[in-house]
């Protein structure tokens, strides 16, 4: 169902894909948008890795709602910070795609739970956190996205 990668030697274990989605702070979003178009955006996430799925937050309306309402298929793309080799101007960057289903988080607990988890792996000021989320959490709507696929790749920029 899932294309093969063509540079098999540069694909990296699932274990660094899960790694990379663990520590990266963003990533891109694509869905399905208006009129057929793809529509990325750049977006905070949390690996939750009890379900083994990645959750964002955001508002409850506009483009990207839109369109994981209209098709809950979608890509994300989420790459590391890269290193250089000695001597090598050239970046080698480690990336990870991830194709799967979103879908909304509709048990509020739940919704919560994600919000805080998201947060945390930004800033470890609780009472920030939960100041934020007491004033937000009602306009905030939870996705997650369960992969149906996940591949990754050292690229070299040379």
């Amino acid at each position: 169902m899932f294309r093969k990668m063509q540079r098999i030697r540069q694909q990296i274990t699932q274990e660094e894909c899960i790694e990379i989605l663990k520590k990266e702070p963003r990533g891109v979003l694509s869905v399905l948008g208006d009129n057929g178009y793809p529509y990325g955006m750049p977006m905070n996430f949390w690996y939750d890795e009890t379900e083994g799925s990645i959750c964002f937050h955001g508002g409850k309306t506009g483009h990207k709602i839109d369109a994981v309402r209209n098709c809950d298929k979608v890509s994300f793309c989420v790459y590391d910070q890269g290193y250089r080799r000695e001597k090598e101007w050239a970046l080698n960057i480690k990336s990870v795609i991830v194709f799967g289903r979103i879908s909304e988080i509709t048990d509020e607990n739940a919704a919560i739970e994600i919000s805080r988890e998201l947060s945390r792996k930004y800033t470890s000021d609780s009472d920030y956190i939960d100041e934020e989320i007491r004033k937000a959490g009602s306009a905030t709507l939870c996705l997650r996205l369960v992969p149906e696929y996940i591949t990754g790749k050292l690229v070299n920029e040379s």
